[in-house]
């Protein structure tokens, strides 16, 4: 939903009811919001149309606008209106517990609407996950992963590690980027639960309220409020075939600004950035003093030829934050990613670390540092790059099948994804609701960019072949419908 729309509604408080009219319609706005048919950020009517419309005195919609704004659940001013700034969590509170004044309170932002029925809907038995960003469970290397837990039977302890992670894990991590040609040290890494938390660390340790941060349009980025929650600014740069159009990145700005890019096989677009336009970025960026978070979670799956060089390989000067991770290419349980960065940085975040959660899980450090000095890893790779190969070459051929001319798209040299456009206006909200009931769960694109997209974030790594042909089958079904 469109910010500035304005909710809609056919409802009328039932009079024969116990219930007062004041607490039916503050439910029946609950229950709207709660569901998703009126989404965060969205206006409410005026409180004069909101009686007319519900056949109620304004001093009733006063009251309720008072409790639910004392709730935390909406927000008015003089210029906007009302508009809705809360999502489900007062709302699932009893209405008369103590905690519905202070569940909002905290700065971290909640997920978009969308986000959270995705993050709740893909734990639905059966349900078909066409959107989902992970590694199908088939997929996993069950018998590397015992010979590596068996490595664990000669650790002597699993105490908390340093701040900067497992230095055995540090200096394994250090010889495997230098075979894409970042050169490191162990002291300028740093072992994190995932690339989320690297993001989250940078977020609230080396950037202030007043920065920004510049992202692709569209981006894996915006479906996040790590950065809005620490106040930061997020400002879309479009992209083209090619990757980022660097020349459109502001060349002043009085604030603190930084670039977060995903080069190689981007989230959601399936994009990898061309070489040249690599170069170009990272000479624009130096030029005009605009550090670069890398953001390489999907760097090790490409296709055919090896993909271009990670732009963190031409930084000499410790300009760009290179982000790892492994939840991506073997399992988003294990909980392993890395920052690498210059050592005053990497001792900073860890500092920060510490205070956060002790460190990262100490067995798994241990496992994903015998993966990587045995060869697992590089063979497990091997094996992932082929089996997302045939599982892309497939899902172009079904969505070609299913839904030919209706949809256009790119075909990805790696990843996971497929940024599916429809050609036609097709409503979001909606589509997603009826995929829902037959069994389908999508990602929207608007989850993703700064403006409607019509789009959808296709993934090909989670479904089977036959699962994906079924998933897209229902799709096209309610296409046609």
């Amino acid at each position: 939903m469109n910010k500035k729309q304005t909710c809609t509604f056919e409802w009328l408080p039932d009079r024969s009811s116990r219930i007062p009219i004041y607490r039916q319609i503050i439910l029946f706005i609950s229950a709207q919001i709660q569901s998703g048919a009126w989404e965060v950020g969205s206006q409410l009517p005026s409180q004069r149309d909101l009686a007319a419309k519900m056949g109620v005195n304004r001093s009733t919609i006063t009251t309720v606008m008072d409790e639910l704004t004392a709730d935390g659940i909406i927000e008015s001013n003089f210029k906007g209106g009302t508009r809705i700034i809360s999502n489900t969590w007062a709302l699932l509170l009893s209405e008369n517990s103590i905690w519905n004044r202070y569940v909002n309170l905290g700065s971290f932002k909640s997920n978009h609407a969308m986000i959270q029925a995705i993050n709740r809907l893909e734990f639905t038995p059966g349900i078909l996950r066409l959107g989902t960003g992970e590694l199908d469970p088939a997929l996993f290397p069950g018998e590397l992963w015992k010979k590596a837990v068996k490595s664990l039977e000669n650790i002597q302890s699993l105490n908390y590690l340093e701040a900067s992670g497992l230095y055995q894990l540090r200096c394994a991590i250090v010889q495997h980027v230098k075979k894409f040609g970042i050169l490191a040290t162990p002291d300028q890494v740093l072992i994190t639960s995932g690339s989320l938390q690297a993001l989250q660390l940078i977020s609230v340790c080396i950037l202030s309220a007043a920065s920004v941060v510049y992202t692709e349009a569209p981006t894996y980025l915006k479906s996040l409020q790590i950065f809005q929650s620490a106040g930061i600014s997020l400002e879309s740069i479009p992209m083209d075939e090619e990757g980022i159009l660097h020349h459109r990145i502001p060349g002043k700005d009085s604030r603190t600004r930084i670039l977060y890019t995903i080069p190689t096989n981007h989230n959601p677009t399936g994009i990898t950035m061309s070489q040249r336009r690599r170069q170009a970025l990272f000479e624009y960026c130096a030029g005009n003093r605009i550090p670069i978070i890398e953001d390489g979670a999907y760097e090790e799956l490409y296709f055919d030829n090896q993909s271009p060089r990670p732009i963190k390989q031409m930084d000499q000067n410790g300009n760009v934050i290179y982000l790892g991770t492994v939840s991506k290419t073997l399992s988003p349980g294990l909980r392993i990613g890395w920052v690498i960065a210059s050592e005053p940085i990497i001792n900073r975040l860890g500092d920060v670390k510490m205070q956060m959660d002790y460190g990262a899980s100490s067995a798994s450090q241990w496992i994903m540092t015998e993966f990587l000095n045995t060869g697992m890893y590089e063979q497990h790779l091997d094996q992932i790059r082929a089996a997302m190969k045939n599982r892309c070459d497939h899902a172009v051929r079904m969505l070609r099948q299913y839904l030919g001319d209706q949809v256009s798209f790119r075909t990805p040299t790696g990843g996971f994804y497929i940024w599916l456009r429809f050609n036609k206006k097709i409503p979001m909200q909606k589509l997603f609701e009826e995929a829902v009931k037959v069994g389908v769960l999508l990602n929207p694109g608007d989850i993703y960019d700064y403006a409607p997209t019509n789009a959808l974030r296709i993934s090909y790594s989670y479904l089977s072949c036959e699962e994906f042909e079924e998933a897209v089958k229902r799709l096209a079904g309610i296409i046609k419908r």
